[in-house]
C-alpha cells in the first residue's frame, strides 16, 4: 500500500490523473472500474482534458461502475449512470458497448448482479479500480458490517450514507434506501486499486482504513491486504494519519511497484 499526500484536492486529482493515464498508455485495452460522487470529479475533468488536448485514447477501454441506486432510471438527475455520462462518458471515445453500469431498474436484481459479475470475468477482470471512501468507511455501497468476501449484490444503505447523500435529492423521501453495489471481494479482485479522498470529513475514515485494524466495521480497511493499492489524499483527508507518508512521487515510478 502506497499513501500519497498532496497539499490540495486539485493536486490530488492531478496525481490520480497521471496514474490513470500511465496505465492506459501502457495498456490501451485497460479495464477500469469507476466511482461516482464529488471526490473523483477533478480526476474526470482532467481525463477529459487529456483526451481532448493530448489525444489520450479510450477507444479500447472497458468500464464497470461500482454501484447504482435501486429504483432510479438512468434519466434521473441523481442516478449514477447519468452522472457518468454527464461528467465522463459523453466526452470520451469509449464505445457504448464497452460501458457497464449496474441497472437500478432491473426486474430481477439478483440475476442482474450475477450477470454483472460474469461480465467482469469475461472482460478479464478489472485492471484499475477507482474508489472513494464514505465517512463511515464504506467503499462503493458496502456499508459497515458488509462481508469482506462479498460479490455484487443489493445492499440496504446506512443512516449515515442516507444523510450524506440526501443533498443530491430535492426531497428526502425520494432518496432510495437500497443500492446495487460491487462487493468487497469483487473490488479486491482488481489488479490495482486507486483510492481517493479529500477533506477533513473523510479524515477519521482514512485513519481507520489505513492505520486501523482490518474489520468489516470499516470495509475500506480491507485494502491493507491488497497487493497493489495507491491511496491519494489531500492534506485535510490525511490530517488524522499518524504515519509519515510521501507528498510526491513521479507517477511513472508507480508503474514499477
Amino acid at each position: 500500500m502506497l499513501v500519497i499526500v498532496k497539499e490540495t484536492s486539485r493536486q490530488m486529482s492531478a496525481e490520480a490523473a497521471e496514474i490513470v493515464a500511465n496505465r492506459l498508455r501502457k495498456k490501451p485495452n485497460l479495464v477500469i472500474g469507476f466511482a461516482t460522487g464529488s471526490t473523483p470529479l477533478g480526476l474526470y475533468k482532467l481525463l477529459v482534458r487529456m483526451h481532448k488536448e493530448d489525444g489520450l485514447d479510450f477507444s479500447k477501454v472497458t468500464t464497470f461502475n461500482l454501484d447504482e441506486y435501486v429504483g432510479l432510471p438512468p434519466s434521473h438527475e441523481a442516478s449514477y449512470g447519468r452522472y457518468m455520462r454527464q461528467h465522463l462518458f459523453r466526452h470520451l471515445n469509449i464505445p457504448e458497448q464497452s460501458i457497464h453500469l449496474p441497472d437500478g431498474m432491473a426486474d430481477d436484481v439478483d440475476a442482474h448482479c450475477e450477470w454483472y459479475e460474469e461480465e467482469i470475468r469475461k472482460a478479464g477482470g478489472i485492471d484499475l479500480q477507482i474508489l472513494g471512501i464514505g465517512a463511515n468507511g464504506h467503499i462503493a455501497f458496502n456499508e459497515p458490517g458488509s462481508s469482506l468476501g462479498s460479490r455484487t449484490r443489493i445492499k440496504t444503505l446506512a443512516g449515515t450514507t442516507l444523510r450524506d447523500n440526501a443533498r443530491f435529492f430535492k426531497r428526502r423521501q425520494d432518496l432510495p434506501k437500497y443500492a446495487i453495489t460491487m462487493g468487497v471481494g469483487t473490488i479486491m479482485d482488481a489488479k490495482e486499486i486507486l483510492l481517493l479522498a479529500t477533506g477533513r470529513g473523510k479524515a477519521e475514515a482514512l485513519r481507520a482504513a489505513v492505520e486501523g485494524p482490518i474489520t468489516a466495521q470499516c470495509p475500506a480497511s480491507i485494502v491493507q491486504l491488497h497487493r497493489k493499492v495507491f491511496i491519494v489524499l489531500d492534506k485535510d483527508a490525511a490530517s488524522k494519519l499518524a504515519g509519515s507518508y510521501p507528498d510526491s512521487w513521479h507517477s511513472s515510478l508507480l508503474l514499477e511497484r
